[in-house]
């Protein structure tokens, strides 16, 4: 390989990270996203080196145009999805979190593909409008549009009354006491009235199919779970899921599980629970964990 190659692999291994952050939020695989990446290495490996005068943009635009043409095929899939689909859960680095947060993800769900990559790159990775519409192939207005029109969308998924860090990490870890004791009144103190459970399996392990709605029906299910064996699990580490704070553990059947938190008001609105083991498989290559 030529000097010339080598400065080309060197750019792209220092944009690799933000690359597989900008798939990851538009597919919510990180499997799907590491693919991706891999094949816009393998263009940018392979393209005309003159006709690219953007390098940047260019890696941006393939990654945005990878990922539309994924998500096609993403939305069949996942209406056949056996029970609640929650993204494959990413671990964010202090230093590279931004506010996308699970429950976020979810509401991008219900956006064309169109509106949620102009959402991300320009709300999220602060691209000018211009940049945006060159990456999904569309004029600058037509772009602002498709971000506006998102952002109204997704805005019922941004917490109302957030909280301090430090007040949401005590609310947390009381939650994870709680639910491993099975300690109902405990429970009820800090669910929110209107609470849901959601858990991923899959259907490759056991998992509620269909969300838990409303405190009373939540905290009698998690006072049950910890009867059955909740607590018995092995907590690998308390960090943050998908900008939530949540914990990885090893259950007793030792494949590891996330559980992430939502917290609103000071009350937990909502319990993100993934255990299937396709989408726990890269927590350590990403998390550290």
């Amino acid at each position: 390989m030529d000097s010339i190659d080598l400065d080309f692999a060197a750019f792209f291994a220092a944009r690799r990270r933000r690359l597989q952050r900008i798939a990851y939020r538009m597919l919510g695989s990180v499997a799907e996203a590491e693919d991706v990446v891999q094949d816009a290495y393998l263009r940018w490996h392979n393209a005309d080196r003159a006709a690219v005068v953007e390098p940047e943009a260019y890696l941006v635009r393939t990654v945005t145009r990878l990922c539309l043409d994924v998500l096609k095929s993403a939305r069949v899939q996942r209406e056949q999805y056996i029970g609640a689909w929650l993204p494959e859960p990413w671990i964010d680095a202090d230093d590279e979190a931004d506010d996308i947060t699970l429950p976020l993800m979810l509401a991008m769900e219900r956006l064309s593909p169109l509106e949620r990559a102009a959402f991300l790159l320009h709300d999220v990775f602060e691209m000018e409008f211009a940049e945006v519409a060159d990456a999904i192939g569309r004029d600058p207005a037509a772009a602002r549009q498709l971000a506006s029109r998102a952002r109204t969308h997704v805005q019922s998924a941004r917490p109302r009354f957030p909280v301090a860090d430090e007040q949401r990490q005590k609310i947390a870890s009381a939650f994870f006491a709680a639910s491993r004791s099975g300690n109902l009144g405990q429970l009820k103190q800090l669910l929110a009235d209107d609470v849901v459970f959601y858990a991923d399996g899959g259907g490759k392990r056991n998992s509620s199919i269909n969300p838990i709605r409303g405190i009373d029906k939540v905290g009698r299910f998690l006072a049950a779970l910890a009867g059955k064996g909740w607590s018995a699990g092995e907590v690998l580490r308390e960090t943050l899921i998908d900008g939530l704070p949540g914990q990885i553990t090893r259950e007793i059947d030792s494949l590891p599980q996330t559980l992430a938190v939502e917290i609103d008001g000071g009350r937990i609105t909502a319990i993100y629970v993934t255990r299937n083991p396709d989408k726990l498989g890269r927590l350590g290559p990403l998390s550290g964990a």
